[in-house]
C-alpha cells in the first residue's frame, strides 16, 4: 500500500511532539497510525507491498504500511521503544541513521552483536534520544533500502529551538527502480557502464577535434581508454523514478504555506544511488542545519546533495504563487519535483534542465594510483556488515553488518571573502562538486563539480558551513588515518584502501582519541562516506566551529579531511552510502576500544 504523506504545520508538529513527550511516543500499526499511545511504544511491521508512482505500479517493501515509512517525531531526552516485526521471507533490519546510541541498537547486522531480524520475528529497539534534529531510518539489509524501506526522523529539542518556523515539512528524496536490485548489481558486474546511456559518440569525437584539435582529442580518448573509464560516467545506475515523499514528478507532492510564513523544509537524501542538485527557482533557501546539527544560517540558491545527507532550510515565500522544488540528478537523467504553494492542486513551472557534465582528467587527480587491473575476483562470502543472504548468484551468506544483501565538492578557488589557502585537509584548488564560480547556462558542463550554476547564483559549499555552537573538544588530532577510496570500474569492485570489506584490517582507535581522517578519493566517482555512531567535523577553515556531519561527500579525485573524537565505544560500520558500492565491498569496521599498550 502506498500511503500519501503530508507535512505538518509548525503548530501541529509541536503539538505532536508535546503529546509524545507527555503520553509516550507515536504508535504506528500497519495500515493505520495512532498517536499518543499509553504504552510509550512504537510498532513497525516490514512487509512486501506495491507502490504506484506517476500511475505505474511496481514491487516494493514498506515499513509501517507506507513508502516512505511514517515520519517519527520525537523529543530530545525521550527514551523510545520500537518493536519491529519482520513479515518478509528474508532477514531485515532498521538502522537509525545519524542517531547517537548504543552499538547493538544501531541496527547494522554483524556489528556490535546485532543480528538480522528473521522472518516472523520481532526485535525491540530501545534507546534514549541524545540529540535533536533531522535524521532518517532505513534498512541495512540486502537491497531493502532501494525497495522502499526508509523514513524520516524529526527530533524536537528539549529546550527552545533556535530555528523559528511557522510550518515544518519533511522533504524526503529517493530513487525507485522497478528492476529487481539483484539484477541491477548483476548488470553492473557484467558491464560497469551498463546504465550509461550517454557515452561519447563519433559525433562527439569530431566536435571535440574541431574544438580542441585532433591530437588533443585522440590523446584524451586514449587516456580514458587506458583507465577503462568513460568521461560521461556520472552515475552507475539510471532508469530511476525520482521521488519526493514517495511521489513522482507528476504526482506532485505539495507543501502549503500562507504568504509571509517561514517554512522549514527538512530535506533528506534517502536515495540508494542518486546525488542531486537541489534548487527552488525564485525562492532562496537559508540553510540552518546540516545532518541534523544546527549551523550558522547561510543563504543559498542551490546545493549539491549527497546520498544520506540532510539539510534543513528556511524559505519565506511572500507571493501567492507556486514555487517548484527541483532536485535534478547529477547525470541529468531525471528529476524529483514538488510544489510549494498556497493551496493544493497548483503547479509551478518546471525549470530549464541543466547540462550534463563531462568529467575531466582533473576529476581523476588521484587516479594514477588506482588499481584497475590487479584486483582479484570478489568473494562476498565473508563480508560482514551487509546481509546478502537473499541474493542469488552471489555468495553473500556470511555478510553481517549491513544486511544489504541483494544488491549496491566543491571548487572553492573562486569563492570570495574567504582565505582558502590555509584551509587544511581540503584540496581547494580544484575541488568540484559545488563550484560557485563557473558559469552555468551553457551547453556543456565540464568537470564533476560543474552543476551549471548560473552567474551570480550561490551554491552551498562545505566551506560555508559553520557550527552554531562551539565544539566541546578543541584538541589537535593526535594522529591521522588515511582512507583511500578505491575501486576497479571494469569489474565493479569498490574498496577502501584497496581491500574489500573484511579482507583488510579494521580501523582501530582508542576511546577518547582525537583523530584526523584523510579521505583520498582515487576514483572518478564521488563517494558519500558515512560513519555510524559518531559525528565527524569537516576541516573547512573553521577552528572551534567546524560543522558536524555523519555523511561527507568526497568528490572524485579529491582529498577531504575531517576530525573525530572517538567517544562512542563499539564496532561501527564505515562505508560509502552508495548502495551498490557498499554491496561491492566499500566498507570497513571502525572500532573504538579501550586504550591498550598498542593504541
Amino acid at each position: 500500500m502506498h500511503t500519501a504523506r503530508r507535512g505538518l504545520s509548525r503548530r501541529d508538529a509541536l503539538k505532536l511532539a508535546g503529546a509524545a513527550g507527555l503520553a509516550g511516543i507515536i504508535t504506528v500499526y500497519p495500515g493505520r497510525r495512532v498517536f499518543a499511545a499509553a504504552d510509550q511504544s512504537l510498532n513497525l511491521a516490514v512487509e512486501r507491498t506495491r507502490i504506484t508512482i506517476d500511475g505505474e505500479t511496481s514491487s516494493a517493501i514498506s515499513i509501517g504500511g507506507s513508502i516512505p515509512a511514517p515520519t517519527l517525531r520525537w523529543r530530545e531526552g525521550q527514551e523510545v521503544v520500537i518493536y519491529v516485526t519482520n513479515r518478509l521471507d528474508e532477514g531485515t533490519s532498521i538502522h537509525w541513521h545519524g542517531l547517537l546510541l548504543q552499538g547493538v541498537m544501531d541496527g547494522a547486522p554483524g556489528f556490535n552483536g546485532f543480528v538480522p531480524i528473521g522472518p516472523g520475528e520481532t526485535y525491540t529497539y530501545r534507546f534514549k534520544l541524545r540529540q535533536a534534529g533531522t535524521y532518517w531510518y532505513h534498512s541495512h539489509s540486502a537491497s531493502q533500502e532501494q525497495e522502499g524501506m526508509y523514513g524520516a526522523i524529526v527530533i524536537e529539542p528539549a529546550g527552545r529551538d533556535p530555528v523559528r518556523a511557522d510550518r515544518d515539512y519533511v522533504v524526503l528524496l529517493s530513487d525507485h527502480t522497478p528492476e529487481d536490485p539483484e539484477n541491477v548489481l548483476r548488470k553492473l558486474k557484467v558491464s560497469e557502464g551498463y546504465y550509461n546511456n550517454n557515452k561519447r559518440t563519433l559525433i562527439d569525437f569530431f566536435r571535440d577535434a574541431r574544438r580542441d584539435g585532433l591530437g588533443a582529442t585522440i590523446n584524451d580518448r586514449l587516456a580514458w581508454g587506458e583507465m577503462r573509464m568513460d568521461a560521461t560516467d556520472l552515475a552507475d545506475v539510471t532508469g530511476y523514478q525520482f521521488l519526493v515523499n514517495g511521489k513522482g514528478p507528476r504526482d506532485n507532492w505539495t507543501a502549503v504555506f500562507n504568504p509571509g510564513e517561514r517554512v522549514r523544509l527538512r530535506i533528506i537524501n534517502g536515495s540508494a544511488m542518486s546525488i542531486f542538485d537541489v534548487r527552488i527557482p525564485g525562492l532562496p533557501m537559508t540553510v540552518v542545519s546540516a545532518d541534523g546539527q544546527n549551523v550558522v544560517p547561510v543563504k543559498v540558491d542551490e546545493f549539491r546533495f549527497g546520498v544520506g545527507e540532510t539539510y534543513d532550510v528556511i524559505v519565506m515565500p511572500t507571493e501567492d504563487k507556486p514555487f517548484t522544488f527541483f532536485a535534478e540528478s547529477i547525470d541529468r537523467t531525471g528529476f524529483a519535483r514538488a510544489t510549494i504553494a498556497t493551496r493544493e492542486g497548483v503547479e509551478g513551472d518546471i525549470p530549464e534542465r541543466r547540462p550534463r557534465a563531462i568529467l575531466t582528467m582533473a576529476d581523476m587527480a588521484m587516479a594514477p594510483g588506482m588499481d584497475h587491473g590487479s584486483m582479484a575476483g570478489m568473494d562476498h562470502s565473508s563480508m560482514p556488515g551487509m546481509d546478502h543472504s537473499a541474493m542469488q548468484g552471489m555468495n553473500h551468506g556470511n555478510m553481517p553488518g549491513m544486511d544489504h544483501g541483494a544488491m549496491q565538492g566543491m571548487d572553492h578557488s573562486a569563492m570570495q571573502g574567504m582565505d582558502h589557502g590555509n584551509m587544511p585537509g581540503m584540496d581547494q584548488g580544484s575541488m568540484p562538486g559545488m563550484n560557485q564560480g563557473k558559469a552555468g547556462s551553457k551547453d556543456q558542463a565540464v568537470g564533476w563539480g560543474d552543476a551549471g550554476t548560473p552567474p551570480g547564483a550561490k551554491a552551498l559549499s562545505y566551506a560555508d558551513l559553520k557550527a552554531l555552537s562551539k565544539a566541546k573538544d578543541l584538541r589537535e588530532p593526535s594522529h591521522e588515518i588515511e582512507v583511500q577510496l578505491t575501486g576497479m570500474m571494469s569489474r565493479y569492485i569498490w574498496t577502501l584502501n584497496g581491500e574489500k570489506f573484511d579482507e583488510g584490517a579494521p580501523i582501530r582507535v582508542a576511546y577518547g582519541d582525537r583523530v584526523r581522517i584523510r579521505f583520498v578519493n582515487t576514483t572518478m566517482m564521488a563517494h558519500p562516506m558515512h560513519l555510524h555512531g559518531m559525528f565527524v567535523e569537516i576541516e573547512n577553515g573553521q577552528t572551534d566551529r567546524m560543522p558536524k556531519k555523519h555523511v561527507v561527500l568526497v568528490p572524485p579525485g579529491q582529498v577531504t579531511t575531517v576530525q573525530l573524537t572517538a567517544d562512542e565505544p563499539g564496532e561501527w560500520p564505515f562505508h560509502c552510502h552508495l548502495l551498490y558500492h557498499m554491496a561491492s565491498g566499500m566498507m570497513t569496521r571502525f572500532i573504538v576500544e579501550p586504550r591498550t599498550a598498542s593504541l
